[in-house]
């Protein structure tokens, strides 16, 4: 039997933006200079409206110093990520 993964928590991710931001005290305009994105893509995945690219969100990892998998890893939350495959 195959289980299928459950589905990303992308509220997460989002959520997880709008924190970094306003950690920084940052706006829309400062971390598109930052990051080389538009505001309005910025502005779309902080309120759900899309998702990005992962080139996205290496720009938005980059320019908040932190490791894109810090970002990543906020898709599982509300799961157990899987299991480390045993040798």
């Amino acid at each position: 039997m195959i289980t299928l993964p459950p589905d990303p928590n992308l509220t997460a991710l989002r959520l997880e933006l709008a924190r970094l931001r306003g950690e920084r005290g940052w706006t829309y305009d400062e971390l598109a200079a930052r990051t080389g994105l538009a505001r309005r893509t910025l502005i779309e995945i902080e309120q759900g409206r899309t998702i990005g690219s992962l080139k996205t969100w290496h720009a938005i990892a980059h320019a908040f110093g932190v490791p894109v998998d810090h970002l990543i890893a906020r898709l599982c939350e509300g799961h157990e990520p899987p299991a480390k495959p045993t040798a």
